[in-house]
């Protein structure tokens, strides 16, 4: 055997841990998803061919979980982008506290997903929540948070939760900046502005697709947001399409409807996918 041979086979020998974890614990629940789908019942034990997946066509309430799950991901994905594009640009300069500062933006990304909800309920609570209590010892009108505007108000406790992340990746996306692209300009006459249009921002477009394609991901895949701030509602006005995955396994106890919706979800994601990653690269450009 080759030399080449023999560091490929432990190469691969190292992997193999690797490769039977993913194995057992992604794929394997992916394959019964997709097997499941073509079955009904409490133990989808019935085998329906393509019902599920017909009945998703006229299910109105699939049809509002997807359209409200889309502009809650459109809103957390443009919104990480933006805010955490404008505090990496802010804590990139020398500014005095500055690490104190993007440890603190750091910390509810780190939290669990299950505290900053119970955290935000709290504090979003009309009767007992602290800030109605701020605003009305500031004389200003209380607001049913909750009730009035809940996807813009879980919008804002996700974009709370992840423009840490965002700014830490648009971080050592402008490090990695040569700062000589920008002296260039500046010595041809370029202002901030333009600096920022011209070089800054056409050279952050991989991490730009990055961003946009974990954020894109991660509001599809949204749950507790919906689980534990507003339980889907007032009028499934937060009807996230994982958290009505939910419902339909565990409440309906339709787990083969639930791997069908479930599975057209994975489908939907792999299309967003593929097109963010195409229309990016064409972004790209390189000085």
């Amino acid at each position: 055997m080759s030399m080449s041979k023999r560091y490929a086979l432990t190469a691969y020998l190292f992997l193999l841990p690797a490769f039977a974890f993913f194995g057992v614990m992604y794929y394997t629940p992916i394959v019964n998803i997709i097997t499941n789908s073509f079955r009904t019942g409490p133990r989808a034990d019935t085998f329906t061919g393509f019902d599920n997946f017909t009945r998703v066509v006229s299910d109105q309430a699939v049809h509002n979980s997807f359209v409200v799950t889309l502009i809650f991901g459109a809103g957390t994905t443009i919104g990480a982008i933006v805010i955490g594009l404008a505090l990496a640009l802010l804590v990139d300069k020398p500014l005095r506290g500055r690490v104190v500062f993007r440890a603190a933006l750091l910390v509810p990304y780190l939290t669990s997903i299950a505290i900053v909800g119970l955290l935000w309920r709290n504090i979003l609570d009309p009767q007992l929540g602290i800030l109605n209590r701020v605003l009305d010892s500031a004389g200003l009108p209380t607001q049913a948070w909750l009730n009035t505007n809940p996807l813009a108000t879980i919008i804002g406790v996700t974009l709370w939760m992840n423009v840490g992340y965002t700014m830490v990746l648009f971080l050592a996306g402008l490090q990695g900046i040569p700062e000589t692209y920008r002296e260039a300009a500046t010595i041809d006459g370029a202002n901030a502005w333009q600096r920022f249009w011209r070089i800054t921002l056409p050279l952050l477009a991989p991490t730009t697709l990055f961003v946009s394609v974990m954020m894109v991901i991660s509001g599809f895949q949204a749950f507790a947001q919906a689980y534990i701030i507003t339980g889907g509602g007032p009028a499934d006005r937060t009807d996230l399409y994982i958290f009505h995955v939910f419902n339909v396994a565990f409440t309906a106890r339709d787990f083969g409807y639930a791997s069908a919706l479930s599975f057209l979800l994975l489908l939907v994601i792999i299309a967003f996918t593929v097109v963010q990653l195409r229309i990016g690269r064409r972004g790209e450009v390189q000085y």
